[in-house]
């Protein structure tokens, strides 16, 4: 009986998106809806980019496995949430909300930094056109991959322990979709001061220094096109960049919110509609900016086609 008591005590209460009104059924619609497109356009974007020849090149090289990462981190929250919603469930064990909690860190590590990597990419190809296939070698490209997954990957190892080895002695419903890290926090008791430290210092530092190597990148960018003369070629600098910004700005923002400001600016709803933008919508969001904002992403799709009739 003790050990029952105990095994029930280690599992957690998901408060979940979805309440118990009738809005919930057409909320879960949605959420299922942009979950079934992010995957079909993320692996759509990966085919395209390894079937089409033109697109063999280290912006789409990256933008690739951007795709797929997108991909792994909507799969470690969304489809859980789905299946609660119609099974009527909403614990999580200890050990699955520890693997949620590594998985997803770890992805969302891994994009902060090839995010921010790409940047180097745009710079290159602007500021050093000439010099491009050296400065962005297929050597390079992989250790760009490859930084960016050791640096997702440290990110787990770390916060992994730190966060869930705390005493969850008070209430064990978490007031979220997910264990994510500032709410599984919010649930500890005891003295979290050297935690939070910990914790705070791991995220400003996976988000500072992917977000210093955009604002350089883009600054010596912002320089080299004040310079040119050519106004298309200032529309072609632009083009280039755009889509990149674009994707920066939505998922650096709400990252940013999430894990930067104090505790005292959050609140249980923000939270949920921060988290759901950046780990629900943005997925979705960054092949259908790559795609409908790129010539050479659209030109692919028409080869593609062309081919099959």
């Amino acid at each position: 009986m003790d050990r029952d008591n105990k095994t029930l005590s280690s599992d957690f209460i998901l408060t979940g998106l979805f309440t118990q009104s009738a809005a919930s059924g057409f909320l879960f619609s949605i959420i299922f809806a942009i979950f079934f497109m992010a995957m079909i356009a993320n692996g759509v974007m990966i085919f395209l980019i390894h079937i089409d020849s033109h697109l063999h090149t280290p912006m789409y090289f990256l933008l690739s496995h951007l795709s797929f990462i997108d991909m792994m981190y909507i799969s470690t929250i969304v489809p859980k949430m789905l299946v609660d919603y119609l099974v009527g469930k909403r614990t999580i064990s200890f050990i699955a909300c520890t693997a949620q909690y590594f998985l997803y860190m770890g992805f969302v590590g891994a994009e902060f930094f090839l995010l921010g990597l790409m940047a180097y990419d745009r710079y290159v190809a602007i500021c050093n056109p000439l010099r491009y296939p050296v400065l962005m070698s297929h050597r390079v490209c992989w250790m760009i991959l490859a930084s960016s997954w050791f640096g997702g990957a440290l990110d787990s190892f770390l916060l992994t322990p730190i966060t869930m080895s705390l005493p969850f002695c008070s209430s064990h419903k978490i007031n979220h979709f997910f264990c994510e890290a500032p709410t599984m926090l919010r649930l500890a008791c005891g003295d979290k001061a050297a935690y939070e430290m910990v914790m705070y210092i791991c995220c400003v530092m996976m988000l500072l220094i992917p977000f210093s190597v955009v604002i350089a990148s883009y600054a010596w960018i912002l320089i080299t096109v004040h310079h040119m003369k050519s106004a298309e070629g200032k529309k072609k600098a632009f083009a280039t960049c755009s889509s990149h910004i674009m994707v920066v700005t939505l998922f650096y923002g709400a990252a940013l919110y999430t894990y930067m400001l104090p505790q005292s600016y959050h609140t249980p709803i923000k939270d949920k509609v921060f988290s759901a933008f950046y780990t629900i919508l943005t997925p979705l969001l960054n092949p259908l900016i790559y795609s409908l904002r790129n010539t050479d992403v659209t030109g692919g799709f028409k080869r593609i086609l062309a081919r099959c009739q």
